[in-house]
């Protein structure tokens, strides 16, 4: 679903990404690891769009996102969802009207609203919240709320960038295992995490940057191996 080939990316006098590769398949859960400065949010970044790289491409479902022009920018965002570390939610809407926005930013169906947000909201445990204001939320219930927001667009792709910085850790297990949730019903689901205690629980595939670079990728047993690239798909 998403190739990275030989991708990097400078800022001013700083090499975010220094020849960075790997793949996402379908379907796959990933841990992006790796202190502050990594690169972790780079490569999120990336694939959003919201930059482009200085070498090297970025695939995502057979195009490459740096070809993309910016009127079909707004399109490819539509099939990724993404959760943020500080939520950001409207703090004058209700939860449900948080949710409503993604719609509306996508231009859906009016008459198909109510029961999207429904669904979400069930499927993220705040069905019986929707009517309240986020100041009467508590930051996990926050993380939800930004979670499905993410989801009522029905994305092909979810991405987390640092989801549980904020959040102590019994309610960060509980949004962990809600991605898993998700992610065992098809989603795609990259999460960029700096919480080894996280990584190490779930046991998914672990790709970890250090200065810009991988230095290592495990797989589902936690063992180290060499990152590969299928070149022959780009």
């Amino acid at each position: 679903m998403i190739i990275l080939k030989n991708v990097t990316k400078t800022f001013g006098d700083t090499k975010a990404l220094d020849n960075v590769s790997f793949e996402v398949e379908k379907g796959e859960f990933i841990f992006l690891t790796g202190p502050s400065g990594a690169g972790k949010t780079t490569i999120v970044r990336l694939i959003l769009g919201e930059i482009t790289p200085d070498q090297g491409k970025i695939i995502f479902q057979g195009h490459d996102i740096a070809k993309l022009k910016r009127k079909e920018i707004p399109d490819h965002r539509q099939k990724i969802g993404v959760v943020f570390q500080d939520f950001k939610v409207l703090p004058e809407r209700t939860v449900s009207e948080n949710v409503e926005v993604a719609l509306a930013v996508i231009g859906a169906d009016q008459k198909e609203w109510k029961e999207r947000v429904k669904h979400v909201l069930k499927l993220v445990g705040l069905n019986k919240k929707g009517r309240l204001f986020p100041a009467q939320l508590s930051g996990g219930e926050l993380q939800r709320v930004s979670l499905a927001r993410a989801l009522v667009v029905n994305p092909k792709l979810i991405l987390a960038d640092e989801p549980t910085g904020n959040l102590d850790w019994e309610t960060a297990d509980k949004l962990m295992e809600l991605f898993e949730k998700i992610n065992s019903e098809g989603k795609t689901v990259i999460v960029a995490t700096h919480h080894q205690g996280i990584v190490g629980k779930l046991g998914k595939r672990v790709i970890e940057l250090r200065e810009g670079k991988i230095v290592g990728s495990g797989d589902k047993g936690g063992h180290k191996e060499k990152v590969k690239i299928k070149v022959e798909e780009v």
